[in-house]
């Protein structure tokens, strides 16, 4: 039996998360369905992170079990040409037995695309999260640093968090603007239901001016979901990879030429004011 990993990319704003369920509108059912015409047999597949509806990926980590040997080629040209075209694999690598696509992750990243224009722009509807209102990037970025470390997160966990621990290490934030495109990176040794979501919600805050640059220092002391911002939507937000120690998969992110070429092909807007 060979243990296989697989790079997934998906546009999550037509599935309903990634994880199965009975109605089969999940990115995993369909990549299992693709699977077993690939191989003529049902295999489970387990991933690194379980994406919830509306959420995308460029750099999502799946393994599977198997006693049919393929190519790495064949794996990602016979699965591509059985997913839906919002779904695709980009890379297969064999791994060893005991690689975990969960458990064995050192790290996850994520990226939030923030749309900040007074205009919709629908080039990037339901792919990044918009916001009108005049932002103080500066502040948010400010704001942000208190977040890096190991903290108690729980006033950034949906109130449906599963995990045990609320405990998580936050690598690092970084920000970058592309016009009215900034997109927020995100790396943590693992993240919590909705945590990259309600940190968005409380940069906003933030950024709106609506709260001071304290904001999320107060919100790591009190831990407490209650006392947090609303969740952002999750338009804009992507699972663009995950690190394995001995490993060195493919998990170069498309998001900055998606983005270029979509500020290239949009008409030109003033930012909020």
């Amino acid at each position: 039996m060979t243990r296989i990993a697989l790079g997934i990319s998906y546009d999550g704003k037509d599935w309903q998360g990634w994880q199965k369920q009975p109605h089969r509108l999940t990115i995993q059912d369909q990549l299992e369905d693709a699977i077993e015409n690939f191989l003529r047999v049902r295999v489970d597949t387990v991933c690194a992170g379980r994406t919830d509806t509306g959420v995308h990926a460029t750099g999502q980590v799946v393994h599977l079990d198997t006693d049919i040997t393929r190519t790495a080629e064949s794996w990602v040209r016979g699965l591509n040409a059985l997913l839906p075209r919002s779904i695709g694999v980009q890379w297969a690598h064999s791994v060893d037995r005991d690689f975990h696509a969960r458990f064995s992750a050192t790290s996850r990243s994520y990226s939030y695309v923030l749309l900040n224009s007074r205009i919709r722009q629908p080039l990037w509807d339901r792919r990044a999260g918009w916001v009108f209102q005049s932002l103080d990037l500066d502040a948010m970025q400010k704001a942000s640093l208190s977040l890096i470390g190991e903290h108690d997160f729980s006033s950034f966990r949906s109130s449906q968090c599963q995990a045990k621990s609320p405990i998580r290490k936050m690598h690092s934030i970084d920000f970058a603007r592309f016009g009215d495109i900034t997109v927020v990176s995100l790396r943590a040794n693992a993240f919590l239901h909705h945590m990259v979501r309600n940190i968005m919600g409380a940069l906003l805050q933030v950024g709106q001016g609506r709260e001071p640059v304290t904001y999320i220092d107060h919100l790591l002391e009190v831990r407490d979901r209650t006392s947090g911002a609303p969740t952002f939507s999750p338009d804009g937000l992507y699972l663009t990879g995950v690190s394995y120690p001995g490993y060195q998969f493919q998990m170069e992110s498309p998001l900055p030429t998606m983005i270029q070429t979509c500020n290239l092909l949009a008409p030109a807007s003033k930012s909020a004011v």
